[in-house]
Parts: C-alpha cells; sequence; structure tokens
C-alpha cells in the first residue's frame, strides 16, 4: 500500500505553500497526500490579502473523517491560527497512532501574522508535547522561547529551549543565517548537523512547508527521524535550487524538481 500522510494547514491560493505545497511535496515523494483546511487565505507572491479561519468542529469532523476510515501513517500540522485550533488539533494528533511533524507557522514568507500572539501559549503547552519533530525557523524560535539566533553557535541553545516544551525531537532551521544553509536536528542527547550550499535563489516561498511535508512523507515510509529529517533537507535543497518565478513577487519552491 501507498503510505498515507495527512497535512492540517492552512490553503494558500497562489500554491507556493500551505496545504497545496504539503500535497505536491506529498506526490513527489510518492505518499499519498490527504489534507484538513484549518484556514482560507488570499495569498500571492506578493503577500497575503486577507485569511479566514475554519471553526474548530469543522477542522475536527475533516481529520475525523480521513483518519477513521482511511488512516495515516504520519500528520504534519502547519498553519493554526487561534488557540482554540491549536487546542483540536493537537488533541486529534495525540490521540492518533502515527508521528506528528508541527511546523509552528508564525508569519509568512512575507512577514504577514498567521498565528494569533493569544495562542502562541497553546502552541507550547499543547502542541508542541504532541510532536514527533518540532521544525521551527529562527524567528518561530524567538517567538516561543525567547531566543534569538545570531550565529551556528546559538543553534544548540534554541534547540534546547524547544525541546523544553515536549517534542521528542526538534529541527532549528537556520536558513535565515549567513553562509551554509545549516540546520540542527536533536534530541537533547543526539545531533545532526545538517548543512547544504545556499543557492542564489529569491524564489522561496512554501520552503517550511514542504521541509516538514518532506519529514512527515519519510516518516511514513519508514525511515527514522535522522533519516527522514536528512532525505528532506536534501528534497528541499533541489526545490530550493530550482524556485522559479511566478507573479511580480517571491516564486515557489519547485516541488516537482525531482520528478524531472
Amino acid at each position: 500500500m501507498i503510505p498515507g500522510v495527512l497535512t492540517v494547514a492552512g490553503s494558500d491560493s497562489g500554491g507556493g505553500a500551505g496545504v497545496q505545497a504539503d500535497l505536491k511535496t506529498m506526490l513527489a515523494l510518492g505518499v499519498h497526500g490527504m489534507s484538513v483546511i484549518t484556514a482560507v487565505t488570499a495569498q500571492n507572491s506578493l503577500g497575503v490579502q486577507g485569511a479566514w479561519e475554519l471553526p474548530a468542529e469543522a477542522v475536527r469532523a475533516q481529520y475525523r473523517s480521513v483518519v477513521d476510515d482511511i488512516g495515516v501513517r504520519a500528520v504534519k500540522t502547519g498553519m493554526l491560527s487561534s488557540a482554540e485550533l491549536v487546542h483540536t488539533v493537537a488533541e486529534l494528533i495525540a490521540g492518533t497512532d502515527a508521528p506528528a511533524v508541527v511546523d509552528p507557522v508564525g508569519v509568512s514568507k512575507h512577514g504577514d501574522p498567521l498565528l494569533a500572539p493569544s495562542a502562541l501559549d497553546s502552541v507550547r503547552t499543547a502542541l508542541l508535547p504532541s510532536a514527533t519533530v518540532a521544525t521551527p525557523n529562527l524567528d518561530e524560535v524567538a517567538q516561543l522561547t525567547g531566543v534569538r539566533v545570531e550565529s551556528e553557535g546559538d543553534l544548540r541553545r534554541a534547540a534546547e529551549a524547544v525541546l523544553e516544551y515536549g517534542p521528542r525531537w526538534v529541527v532549528v532551521k537556520g536558513g535565515h543565517l549567513a553562509g551554509d544553509a545549516v540546520d540542527l536536528l536533536t534530541d537533547g542527547s543526539e545531533e545532526h548537523w545538517l548543512r547544504a550550499p545556499r543557492h542564489d535563489n529569491r524564489h522561496t516561498h512554501g520552503t517550511g512547508c514542504t521541509l516538514a511535508s518532506a519529514i512527515a512523507s519519510q516518516l511514513a515510509k519508514g525511515q527514522s527521524v535522522p533519516e527522514a529529517v536528512t532525505a528532506a533537507k536534501e528534497y528541499v535543497t533541489g526545490a530550493i535550487a530550482a524556485g522559479f518565478a511566478l507573479g511580480a513577487g517571491i516564486g515557489p519552491v519547485h516541488h516537482g524538481w525531482s520528478l524531472g
């Protein structure tokens, strides 16, 4: 059977991030992607023009519809804009016998807020403890923990701060630092430093969603967390290198680059 992976995230009408990026990633990596829509955004290459959250009961119904009939081998979470949605989704994934990859989305690529400030504590106390792997970027680390990463040497301290909230593993994404794109994967005792050359390409919309979905896809295929994150990093690096212009602003990474 083809493994099924469920994304619980917002819709990006421009197709570069959110559920659309997740499903493209899953297809490229050979798993069956399924979706729970948490919010609808009006979004393009220039930014987010509007966002509308779905009711918690609609999110819960979508999730139960998929999990109770089809089942899942991994779950990935993305945009959860309110404390109510965070608690709802945390409860659902905690009751699901499958690894969960939590991308604690705070802002869009263009700096548009996608998480209410009042929901931050819910992410810390409810969502992160349910995560097999959490995948914050540096802005999200600062938002959640107060730790600001200025150099590669700060990544370990940032990872330790996130792990205090209970995820089994954390990937601190150092893509905003100068030099090579370096990420730190750790569970508090085991460390994996993942490096890739930095590509001179501004079209990187959807990078975070793509990485988290790639990790979930590899976990669904039976890989260990270090194996899954390493393979996901390689896939995302290729997608960034092949990112393309779309519209007047920042274009998306190329999710189908590995398919030829």
